[in-house]
């Protein structure tokens, strides 16, 4: 299930917490739960955002085993943090020349860091703010750098597969849905327009046009 509300202590106490969950990080097998806890508490506690950035930048600069499952648990945690939350603009031009190194790095020019680094630097130019930190499948499809299959049923003719990333609004899947609706059905000269709900057991409610669909997904898990 999604992270529930918590209760919190102090900056610093929980500041200290996020350190101690990104050391157990590097000896974790199934990291994914451990990552969705501090995307949440980052969520909860914004001031914490640049911290866990910074400690991150940290982890992932000289490594003792580059390339290590370790390293490879920071980078895709790095991963997660730049599609969920925007540093404070001194933090983003550090990062930016952290990744922006390990890219150039003559030593690993082709490894999974450099690749990690250019698709977070990419990443950190669409990512606004998310309400909802990234669901658990959204985490392991950021950890392979992919993106997601998103199912919209519609009425009248089979449900619609479509690709989105974490950044990917409910306006853009309309659009290719609507376009793909209007091929199947013959209703090119037709006047209607198309919106996207989300459906759950308790309610039925449209879904605006700037909301990211992987939130959506995430209040679905």
């Amino acid at each position: 299930t999604a992270p529930g509300p918590r209760s919190y202590t102090t900056l610093r106490d929980e500041a200290v917490k996020l350190f101690n969950s990104l050391q157990q990080l590097e000896l974790e097998r199934d990291p994914v739960p451990l990552m969705q806890g501090v995307l949440q508490t980052c969520l909860d506690l914004p001031p914490l955002v640049d911290e866990i950035y910074c400690q991150l930048v940290k982890q992932t600069t000289e490594p003792p085993a580059p390339g290590g499952q370790g390293d490879l648990h920071y980078w895709q945690l790095l991963t997660c943090m730049s599609c969920t939350f925007l540093p404070s603009p001194p933090v983003l031009r550090f990062l930016r020349f952290h990744l922006d190194r390990r890219v150039t790095e003559s030593r690993f020019p082709t490894s999974e860091m450099a690749k990690y680094a250019c698709f977070i630097r990419e990443a950190l130019g669409k990512t606004k703010g998310r309400e909802c930190v990234p669901s658990l499948e959204e985490i392991l499809v950021l950890m392979r750098r992919q993106e997601m299959i998103c199912t919209v049923h519609c009425p009248g003719v089979p449900a619609c597969s479509v690709a989105i990333s974490s950044h990917t609004t409910a306006e853009e899947v309309r659009g290719r849905v609507a376009r793909e609706l209007v091929s199947r059905l013959g209703l090119s000269q037709s006047p209607n327009l198309f919106a996207l709900y989300e459906q759950s057991r308790r309610r039925e409610q449209p879904v605006g046009s700037a909301t990211l669909l992987a939130d959506v997904l995430t209040r679905f898990e």
